[in-house]
């Protein structure tokens, strides 16, 4: 069970969306945000009013004052939440269920808001999910080292080889430098066996091509 939530009926069918190129959340996993735009703080206020549920998902090309939104994105729930002096948000977004954008609402909210249908992602509600028991781990592991290797990063080995299943591969997943199409194919990804062989795939290409540095350890 997702942050109270048993069944796809039980999510509010109208959610507020931020969309966020290059940003990744999964269901369970724990997404930081320094909110300070107006029309996000008053997003904010209102879910924290509400169900404290907000909608993760990447902007598309187009124009940029109002770009198109994909049509898959991840419902988060408000799990933790601090104001700063100046007036920012700290919030943290724990992951309930992905989406599919029905339709965007004509709304007067200086944010934007969707009709969710959850319908085909109410296996997201239930922990532990399926395919957690199939991980490769040795394979997506040699993958990891020699990804990180080719961008100077670092993680805690000793969580990556104890860590759950789902934790691993979604906090990688999460975390990871990946380009938006490429965080938007792990969020699509069917289940985590899948996303697993997504990350695997992702991080061989990485290492086979990749000359980025990095800056400091991903996991801790």
């Amino acid at each position: 069970m997702a942050q109270g939530y048993i069944r796809a009926a039980d999510l509010p069918q109208v959610i507020p969306v931020f969309p966020l190129s290059g940003i990744l959340l999964l269901p369970r996993g724990q997404l930081p945000l320094n909110i300070f735009e107006p029309r996000y703080l008053n997003m904010v206020d209102d879910a924290m009013a509400g169900d404290r549920i907000i909608g993760m998902i990447q902007p598309l090309g187009g124009a940029p004052t109002l770009p198109g939104l994909s049509p898959i994105g991840c419902a988060g729930r408000i799990t933790s939440f601090n104001e700063t002096s100046d007036g920012r948000y700290l919030i943290t977004l724990t992951g309930v269920a992905r989406f599919r954008v029905a339709t965007e609402l004509p709304v007067k909210t200086p944010y934007r808001q969707v009709r969710a249908a959850f319908d085909a992602w109410g296996d997201d509600l239930v922990a532990p999910p399926a395919g957690e028991g199939a991980l490769d781990r040795e394979t997506l592991l040699d993958a990891l080292k020699a990804y990180l290797e080719t961008r100077g990063l670092d993680i805690d080995w000793d969580t990556a080889e104890t860590a759950p299943p789902e934790a691993l591969v979604n906090s990688l997943a999460m975390a990871l430098p990946f380009e938006p199409t490429e965080k938007q194919a792990l969020l699509e990804a069917l289940d985590l066996d899948r996303r697993a062989e997504v990350l695997t795939a992702l991080m061989q290409i990485g290492a086979a091509g990749g000359d980025g540095e990095g800056d400091g350890p991903l996991m801790q």
